[in-house]
């Protein structure tokens, strides 16, 4: 008796199953969704931005002018880590640029923000002021060390396009 009531029982839940699986088949056959949507969702930073402007012990640089083809994707402060400011964007061709600032020991940090670039050796004005360029295997970078702060702007975008995001950078 007990050999058929777990027949049963498995059978009972094979069927489950399927009429589960039709279910959830019918539901997304039927609810509609948008496969050519852009999957990066833009992130408005305002309220973090003006937090680390009252937090931070230096200026905190946000872009302010850019072409609405700039996507905002990450934001961060983290007072208790160097101060650290991270904002994150796409460009308008979706490569990666980020401004980066922090009180942190600037040799550490560029190690990790930069992921292993080097100075180059080279300067760049943008905006009235000197820059320094690094290059990466991963990422390059523009960055400006001032008064215990250090200010990057880094990603997988070309040096004109870092360039433009270090132009755009405000301060109030």
């Amino acid at each position: 008796m007990a050999g058929k009531r777990g027949i049963k029982t498995v059978r009972d839940m094979i069927l489950s199953m399927a009429l589960i699986s039709a279910c959830a088949g019918g539901i997304y056959l039927f609810i509609p969704h948008d496969d050519t949507a852009d999957p990066i969702k833009p992130v408005d930073y305002r309220v973090e931005l003006a937090t680390a402007r009252r937090a931070a012990p230096y200026p905190v640089a946000a872009p302010e002018g850019l072409a609405q083809e700039w996507k905002p994707t990450s934001v961060t402060y983290k007072g208790a880590e160097g101060s650290a400011w991270h904002l994150g964007f796409l460009d308008p061709d979706r490569e990666y640029v980020a401004v980066e600032q922090s009180t942190a020991p600037a040799e550490k940090y560029l190690e990790e923000i930069t992921h292993g670039a080097a100075d180059t050796g080279r300067t760049q004005q943008v905006a009235g002021q000197t820059w320094k360029q690094w290059e990466g295997p991963k990422y390059d970078a523009l960055v400006r060390l001032e008064n215990g702060t250090t200010t990057v702007v880094t990603g997988t975008a070309p040096l004109e396009r870092l360039a433009e995001m270090a132009a755009a950078l405000k301060t109030s």
